[in-house]
């Protein structure tokens, strides 16, 4: 596979990765509730890579050829950025000291709708058909490269809102229903888009 493959990818996909959306959210709420936001991470993460793998298998060109696959995918995804959003809201994430470990976060990356669409629409157009890698191969090595990218990244936001967010616990509050707002604006346009298609 190409370096400049490789690169191009690496580019598009770190610019899906700083946009804040759902994952940044669970990863500033794990910063602010726990006490290491690691496993939290690491949930993101496995979300990610069962994304790939799923892509890897092909069903990436199953969902292209059944519109409707995609439909679903997609108006679960925003319902569930919905429930999330409201759940913000109605208990916006506050530092707690040594606070117990919730959902680890696959839900959350494995059903966000910027995920579908990187790994189901835009992965598969860096691939190459006449390559020496086979298919699946090139596709999880972009994968990992997007993985590596969402660790340093959402470790980064986690640790940074537990250190900037912990002594002012007004600012938390703010920023963790800001982030539930932004969710439910977000899942509410997504699910209008299926709507009205």
């Amino acid at each position: 596979m190409a370096i400049a493959t490789i690169t191009a990818f690496w580019a598009v996909s770190l610019m899906f990765v700083v946009t804040p959306g759902a994952d940044w959210a669970y990863a500033i709420a794990a910063g602010l509730r726990h006490r290491t936001v690691l496993p939290s991470v690491g949930g993101l993460l496995a979300g990610h890579l069962a994304a790939t793998a799923v892509v890897a298998a092909g069903v990436a060109a199953l969902v292209a050829r059944t519109p409707l696959v995609l439909t679903v995918l997609t108006a679960g995804g925003a319902g569930y950025l919905v429930w999330l959003g409201i759940g913000m809201l109605a208990r916006p994430s506050t530092p707690q000291a040594g606070g117990e470990q919730a959902a680890t976060g696959a839900g959350v990356s494995g059903l966000n709708p910027k995920v579908f669409l990187l790994f189901l629409a835009l992965l598969p157009q860096f691939t190459d058909p006449d390559a020496a890698w086979p298919l699946p191969l090139q596709i999880t090595a972009l994968g990992l490269v997007h993985v590596a990218s969402c660790a340093v990244v959402y470790t980064g936001v986690g640790m940074g809102a537990r250190r900037v967010l912990r002594a002012r616990p007004a600012a938390a509050r703010v920023v963790s229903r800001v982030s539930g707002a932004a969710m439910i604006a977000l899942g509410g346009v997504l699910l209008a888009a299926q709507l009205i298609t």
